[in-house]
């Protein structure tokens, strides 16, 4: 695509644009004061050249979109938001660098949202214990195909005609989401025709299942889900609550059809680090996943994108990568963020602050803020985020890279998402930034509900320490690789220079330390290390370790058999950028026949002392010999030699062992049996 044509608006003047900053850093853009309207024909010129518009204006849009309906430009316009992030603000006059790095970041692609149907047919079960349930399956009788499921004990008065089913049941269990719903239910019972002043029912069963698109809820209970806001097709409201039960029919009622759902996770399961051979490892996303939407599979766990949630929280957390956000990529975004502060700074701009919103709750104080108050500080460069609960430890690792002071995220007084792995992504790089002498204060959680609270907590941020040279990485790749590249880059321009940095328990980089006098290098470690932290030598008995690619699992600790591995949760910038380092080597055991080499040296002669004489399988040295062969040697000598124990006779403390009858024995057995009665 060719360079966008770039238009600017002072919106009726009622902000200043400094065109002197567009120009030097050689950006044409054409400048007016109501291209909406007035000035509308400037735009309309260019839509009709066919080349791609950027627009410094959101509020429009739906009119740029309408000047361009059926114009070759149609399809190629961008928009920044110059007004409510930059313009409308008290330090308007010095927010130059910021509309350019603004206009500049808007001009990064970001990929399509890649989305999943769900189908609804419009089956509803409505649980309830009072009438509320039965007004509210006459009112969706029309649309939706109703069940009312009535609490045992209920005292309903039965409507004079009931066009759908009235049962009984109390639900045990319930699963699924929006077109896929599955209930356990038990004391379940069909109502009987004969009811008069209230529902009776006929006989209760246990372990009923039912199967719905749709859950309406007016028990006023437990809700069936956790997180059920948040589960699709799943409608609740308390009976006593008159709009809240007007809300939730009016949602039932719009849920029938296709609906394409955004598909948030990328999940590979070759790189989780759940477990290996029945040992748990990760459970990192399974703690945090608010919906239920993730669950073990095997040695990965498997997500499941109709549940789903899209909070961002499993991929934010995620060491190995193995779960990736999609919306947008992480390399996406951190490509719009380089943009971002590479521009910022290339205009004169200085002590930037990365402002990271969600486009609902935070769009929205920013721009109350920018309407209604003293808008942002001109050094505080807003960045849209679908969650902020997506945010992890590469996207901010790189924003000081790239030349950030403070990092600020704003957040909900009462978040809908729960942000306790978002909290824990904060403490684990403030322990990374202050030793590194960035300054881990300025990296913070701004909750709020209030504008102008909002600029207070920014303006109490204290400012960190810049970088000693911004970084200008390309970032390119899934998200393992773009967290080392992005602390490495970190490191490398950190204003302290320091190569160990110490971390809590629980943080995914580290090392393992090794007790080499009780290791017996069996290797298990290796088998059982998802990313190939711990590796082996084929030609020699070796046991080696890369630190950038451990991610303090634990898989290794627990498989051990003898116990000598310890996690030690750090990050080694010496040790990421070194070769792996070999940790323990032994001379092979060499196959006393063909001389192949097929053990450790150290752990056959352990077990042959261990055995000697103290076995009755091996109470001789010619037996013993057998220890110091490989498989193909052993077994070869054991068969010619006639050294199977079970053969041997005259030896009452040795069972014996009966011989293996073939298929000539029957036959012979079956050919002497005829002889017989040919003979009788």
């Amino acid at each position: 695509m060719s360079e966008p044509v770039t238009f600017v608006c002072s919106c009726d003047e009622t902000m200043p644009l400094d065109l002197a900053v567009f120009e030097r850093l050689g950006l044409p853009v054409r400048a007016g004061t109501q291209l909406c309207r007035k000035q509308a024909e400037l735009v309309k010129e260019q839509l009709a050249s066919g080349r791609p518009l950027l627009i410094g204006c959101t509020q429009e849009e739906p009119v740029f979109r309408d000047m361009a309906d059926g114009l070759p430009s149609e399809g190629t316009l961008l928009f920044a938001n110059l007004r409510d992030m930059a313009g409308w603000s008290d330090e308007a006059d010095r927010a130059g660098p910021k509309m350019a790095a603004l206009l500049a970041a808007a001009r990064e692609p970001m990929p399509p949202t890649p989305l999943i149907p769900i189908e609804s047919k419009g089956v509803v079960l409505i649980l309830g214990s009072d009438q509320t349930a039965i007004e509210a399956g006459l009112r969706l009788a029309d649309q939706l195909d109703v069940t009312v499921m009535l609490a045992p004990g209920s005292m309903v008065v039965p409507p004079r005609q009931t066009p759908f089913p009235v049962v009984q049941g109390k639900v045990r269990l319930a699963s699924g989401h929006l077109g896929a719903f599955a209930l356990g239910i038990d004391e379940f019972a069909l109502s009987l025709p004969s009811s008069r002043q209230h529902y009776l029912f006929g006989p209760v069963r246990q372990g009923a299942t039912s199967t719905c698109d749709l859950v309406l809820d007016l028990t006023g209970g437990q809700p069936l889900f956790a997180a059920h806001e948040l589960r699709d097709g799943y409608c609740r409201a308390t009976p006593s609550d008159a709009l809240g039960v007007e809300k939730a029919i009016h949602q039932a009622s719009q849920l029938v059809g296709v609906f394409d759902r955004p598909h948030y996770i990328d999940l590979t399961p070759s790189l989780c680090a759940h477990s290996r051979s029945g040992k748990t490892g990760c459970t990192r996303c399974l703690d945090l996943c608010p919906t239920g939407a993730i669950s073990p599979q095997g040695s990965s766990v498997a997500i499941d994108p109709a549940i789903c949630a899209g909070c961002g929280s499993c991929a934010a957390a995620c060491p190995t990568g193995a779960a990736a956000y999609r919306l947008p990529p992480v390399d996406a975004l951190m490509r719009r963020l380089r943009t971002l502060l590479a521009t910022y700074h290339a205009a004169g701009g200085t002590d930037a602050m990365v402002l990271l919103h969600e486009g609902g709750h935070g769009q929205d104080l920013i721009t109350m803020l920018a309407r209604c108050g003293r808008g942002l500080p001109a050094r505080v460069l807003p960045l849209q985020v679908n969650e902020i609960a997506q945010v992890g430890p590469e996207l901010l690792a790189a924003a000081y890279a790239y030349g950030a002071v403070n990092v600020g995220l704003v957040a909900r007084a009462r978040p809908k998402h729960d942000l306790s792995g978002l909290e824990a992504t904060l403490v684990l790089m403030r322990s990374i930034l202050e030793p590194l002498g960035y300054g881990g204060a300025g990296l913070a959680l701004l909750s709020t509900d209030d504008p102008d609270q909002l600029r207070d907590l920014i303006e109490a941020l204290p400012k960190g320490q810049g970088p000693r040279e911004r970084a200008s990485f390309m970032p390119q790749g899934r998200k393992r690789g773009l967290m080392e590249l992005a602390l490495r880059e970190l490191h490398h321009a950190a204003p302290v220079a320091v190569d160990v940095v110490a971390l809590d328990k629980g943080a995914p980089f580290g090392k393992v330390e090794v007790d080499v006098a009780g290791c017996t290098l069996c290797l298990a470690c290796v088998t059982a290390c998802p990313v190939s932290a711990l590796s082996d030598n084929p030609d020699r008995p070796a046991l080696s370790f890369s630190e950038s690619l451990c991610v303090q699992c634990g898989l290794c600790a627990a498989t051990c058999p003898e116990k000598v591995i310890t996690l030690v949760p750090q990050i080694d910038f010496t040790a990421w950028g070194a070769p792996k380092q070999e940790i323990k080597s032994e001379e092979p055991a060499l196959c006393t026949v063909c001389a192949k080499p097929f053990g450790v040296k150290s752990t056959i002669d352990k077990i042959r002392n261990q055995l000697a004489g103290k076995h009755w399988m091996y109470d001789s040295e010619k037996r013993l010999s057998v220890i110091g062969m490989c498989d193909d040697c052993r077994i070869e000598t054991v068969i010619n030699d006639g050294l199977d124990p079970h053969l041997q006779t005259g030896a009452a403390s040795i069972p014996q062992r009966p011989r293996v009858r073939t298929t000539e024995d029957y036959l012979a057995e079956r050919a002497a049996g005829k002889d017989d009665l040919d003979q009788d």
